[in-house]
């Protein structure tokens, strides 16, 4: 009988750990590439699409044409009662915080987080009274709600969004020493503000005591930008506006 030399005996041993070893790699190697391809091919969670949705509605500001933000026509209820459509003059295409508003209204804007202030100009159905719009989008909710503190609380019109005039229409007497009331909405991480005014230009003070009423239609235009800006959709992870 022949003695198996003592170095090859010992080498069994390790040939046996060794192919443990490769086995035991390529399980969790399997493992791994199973939990990845899982993660791959899974849809998003609710959470996630609730995360996409919110980021798809501060995005929109940016995103959406400005036709879009401000559409052609809005409608109002006026003071006699019925409905009307307020019409577009004209968007602004400078988006600036600083240039939208009153020097004091500046630094709270800074502070806040406004990212860009988005301004239109519309005229009622009589053509007699002349709305300025302002969309102020801000980093988060918390921004605009406090941004939203810092203005007045009695419709005064300043400080406050300044008139926006177009040249060659029936708005180019609106300029901010005309302005008669202003208001305020927010929702999410916009503010939406409208400055109102007459066609004629004449500052308040020149007007004398006003109807409560007169301008109460201002609300109804500013909440209709503000709500189709604000409401979240359904994400679609298949289309482009989406980030999913």
């Amino acid at each position: 009988m022949h003695e198996v030399p003592r170095q090859r005996r010992r080498s069994w041993p390790t040939l046996v750990v060794a192919s443990a070893l490769t086995m035991f790699c390529a399980i969790v190697a399997g493992v791994a590439s199973s939990a990845a391809a899982t993660e791959l091919t899974r849809g998003p969670t609710q959470a996630e699409l609730d995360r996409a949705a919110l980021d798809e509605v501060a995005r929109r500001w940016q995103a959406w044409p400005a036709g879009r933000v401000f559409p052609e026509t809005v409608t109002y209820a006026p003071e006699q009662g019925g409905e009307e459509k307020a019409r577009r003059v004209g968007i602004s295409p400078e988006t600036r915080c600083d240039r939208a508003v009153d020097a004091r209204l500046r630094k709270v804007l800074r502070r806040t987080g406004c990212l860009g202030i988005l301004r239109a100009t519309y005229i009622d159905a009589l053509q007699g009274i002349v709305v300025t719009v302002g969309v102020a989008a801000f980093a988060d909710e918390i921004g605009a709600t406090t941004a939203r503190a810092a203005l007045p609380k009695s419709g005064r019109p300043a400080p406050g969004l300044r008139a926006l005039a177009f040249p060659g229409t029936v708005t180019d007497r609106f300029v901010s020493a005309g302005r008669q009331a202003g208001l305020a909405r927010q929702a999410g991480p916009y503010l939406v503000m409208a400055t109102v005014g007459q066609t004629d230009g004449r500052p308040a003070r020149a007007v004398g005591e006003q109807r409560p009423t007169l301008f109460a239609f201002t609300g109804d235009i500013a909440d209709r930008i503000l709500a189709k800006l604000s409401m979240p959709a359904q994400p679609d992870c298949a289309s482009t506006e989406w980030r999913c």
